[in-house]
């Protein structure tokens, strides 16, 4: 997340206000909003090998899905060959993305999760 600077500008006080004769302004902050960060699509790719039971640990585990939510997701990759595990920042989809990998290589399974602009 990026804040932009906040420039201080300075109004120049009325000739008419009643100042006294100081020729003092008000001081007041320019607020710049702040982007929203880009949402990307973790994604979990079909293959052959892995057992279905391990494609719904995963999904509970790392996308705190139920272990409804996370059957339906696991037979939408089994029949389709592809399918959204949730949609976050990138840096957090990177994370999971990462997670899922680590786990399953140290399961020793193929599984392979990637991540896409949303």
């Amino acid at each position: 997340m990026s804040f932009a600077a906040t420039p201080l500008r300075v109004t120049a006080a009325r000739k008419d206000a009643d100042d006294g004769g100081t020729g003092l302004g008000v001081a007041t902050k320019t607020r710049s909003k702040t982007k929203q960060p880009q949402p990307y699509k973790v994604l979990m790719l079909n293959d052959d090998y892995t057992p279905m039971e391990f494609v719904v640990e995963c999904l509970q585990r790392f996308f705190r899905m139920s272990l409804e939510d996370a059957t339906r997701v696991m037979l939408h990759v089994h029949q389709k060959g592809v399918g959204v595990c949730g949609v976050f920042s990138y840096e957090v989809a990177e994370t999971k993305v990462n997670q899922v990998t680590d786990f399953a290589r140290t399961h020793q399974h193929p599984l392979q999760c990637t991540m896409e602009k949303a």
